[in-house]
């Protein structure tokens, strides 16, 4: 599988990651062989966290005959300096290692996020303090917001940035290209969410997947594409969603990937005409 630069850090990091979700409530043994099929298929990208259900706990044990040959990323949704350092000290238990290549702030979506995690005594400064006792190694937030991403990017010199990359959301709303334009500025990789997300859920709709709390697509055809078109933009890799199916198909894509076309792009803008945006979020 293709390799891209992860930012200013020299790593070099697989275009499809592997979203730990995928192994939360599956047995040990499942998990064993998913780690192991990513492995084999050229993954070195995991990215988990705590609110991932039992994720940690199954994904431990499951990655450890690889540890060394993998780049492991994990967050923290915790907004204060004391909790952050308790949530990264648990996770580096479960998940039965000694440092984290990628901690990240997790779902930095509000201002009050940005104020509580940024300010004296928040949770950056137990991520900075880890860094320093190598605990871990490079330092990113996850964001659902645009404002909120910008805010960070400008506020630190962040490792990483990981946000929706949707092909509906992109074309249809816009949102994602003030992210990608200011983390390309400042040198913080990209890392792309949502990829094979369609639309939002209407009121009351039920959800298609368990693990989707969106309208995933369901087409094998419209998955590739709008997975190569997220792979098109500037970014280090994409993280498809917890559903071991669409996980299959991503891979499958990347196996081999070539950017989209102008002519598939306007395409992929025709199918959006009408469907409702993932992102911007409603206030």
């Amino acid at each position: 599988m293709e390799r891209r630069p992860f930012g200013r850090t020299g790593e070099r990091l697989s275009i499809i990651g592997f979203g730990g979700i995928l192994v939360d409530g599956v047995t040990p043994e499942q998990a064993a062989s998913l780690v192991a099929e990513a492995v084999d298929r050229g993954i070195n990208y995991f990215d988990v966290a705590p609110s991932y259900g039992n994720a940690q706990e199954r994904l431990g044990p499951a990655l450890r005959p690889y540890r060394d040959k993998v780049f492991l990323a994990c967050k923290t949704l915790e907004r204060k300096r004391d909790g952050a350092r308790r949530e990264l000290e648990e996770s580096l238990r479960l998940l039965q290692t000694d440092r984290i290549d990628l901690y990240q702030l997790h779902a930095m979506t509000t201002g009050e996020d940005f104020e509580q995690a940024m300010g004296p005594g928040g949770a950056l400064e137990a991520i900075v303090e880890a860094r320093e006792q190598g605990l871990v190694r490079y330092i990113g937030f996850s964001a659902h917001s645009e404002q909120v991403a910008l805010r960070l990017l400008d506020a630190f010199a962040f490792d990483s940035v990981l946000f929706p990359v949707n092909w509906v959301s992109y074309l249809v709303a816009g949102f994602g290209k003030a992210i990608m334009e200011r983390a390309e500025q400042v040198g913080a990789a990209r890392l792309a969410l949502k990829a094979l997300a369609r639309a939002r859920l209407a009121p009351g709709q039920p959800r298609v997947m368990e693990k989707c709390w969106y309208e995933p697509i369901t087409d094998r055809e419209e998955a590739a594409v709008a997975l190569r078109f997220t792979l098109s933009q500037p970014v280090t890799a994409a993280i498809p969603p917890g559903e071991v199916q669409l996980w299959r198909w991503a891979l499958d894509t990347a196996d081999h990937f070539t950017p989209v076309s102008e002519d598939e792009r306007d395409r992929l803008y025709r199918r959006a005409e009408g469907l409702v945006p993932l992102f911007p979020l409603p206030a």
